[in-house]
């Protein structure tokens, strides 16, 4: 079985050694794969989910995301609480459980898959995804359903927005139809920066130096009827695009000015 943790906690971190050793011990047979985000990136989370659940890959295989800025709130709160955990479990087989905040179930959300409560404390520890949640993730895993409750509803991701950066500093984003016809040059806006981006067909069908705003990588079906929503991408070929752009945080629109 193929387990992932999506995490803000850096994959050298404590954090994420401690939580590994937790799921090694409860779920023993799982392959653990980490993947992280910038600190309280939900975006990210969200994105890097929605990629990953929806993607090739074992039917078997679980996802497990926990990027809980603890923002639903702005009063003080006791006993460390939190937002909710939740899970889903995919026509294909796949199960995602992960805390509710923020976008970080959102891009999965807006496919429509059911999101329902998992019963287990809000609070209690100020390290939950060590503490609390992988005793319930590992129940999902065994098909226990006992701890499923109400459905939730969540809010829906950013769109035409910077979406995931990779390690290249392309700039995956929620624009999911290209902003002017292939070969058009336009101004692109992201947060202060602005810079001339060419509209292609494909991230390398540029010259070396210019950026381009294409179709990428990254994308999964969509609306259940065989069509495929693919992230438009905006690529600096030889070049850093997210340097280019002031390294923008996820969440960050991107726009085009006329």
């Amino acid at each position: 079985m193929l387990l992932t943790v999506v995490a803000d906690y850096g994959v050298g971190d404590l954090a994420f050694a401690e939580v590994r050793q937790r799921l090694a011990r409860l779920l023993p047979e799982a392959a653990v794969t980490a993947i992280p985000v910038p600190p309280f990136d939900t975006v990210s989370a969200g994105f890097c989910l929605a990629q990953l659940a929806f993607g090739d890959g074992p039917d078997d295989r679980v996802l497990y995301a926990n990027v809980a800025p603890r923002q639903d709130e702005d009063q003080p709160r006791a006993d460390n609480a939190g937002e909710r955990l939740v899970a889903a479990r995919l026509p294909t087989g796949v199960l995602v459980v992960g805390v509710a905040a923020g976008a970080s179930m959102s891009f999965l959300a807006d496919e429509g898959v059911r999101l329902r409560a998992v019963d287990v404390p809000a609070a209690g520890s100020q390290f939950r995804s060590r503490d609390v949640f992988p005793d319930a993730l590992a129940a999902l895993v065994r098909g226990e359903t006992n701890l499923l409750g109400e459905p939730v509803t969540v809010g829906p991701a950013p769109v035409r927005s910077v979406a995931y950066t990779d390690g290249y500093g392309n700039l995956k984003t929620s624009w999911f139809s290209a902003p002017a016809p292939a070969g058009t040059t336009v101004r692109v806006r992201i947060g202060d920066a602005v810079n001339e981006v060419m509209v292609s067909d494909g991230v390398f069908a540029v010259p070396t130096g210019a950026i381009a705003f294409a179709p990428g990588s990254s994308g999964w079906p969509h609306g259940g009827d065989g069509d495929r929503r693919t992230s438009y991408e905006i690529f600096a070929r030889g070049r850093d695009a997210a340097e280019l752009f002031g390294r923008p945080a996820s969440g960050t629109p991107v726009e085009t000015l006329s």
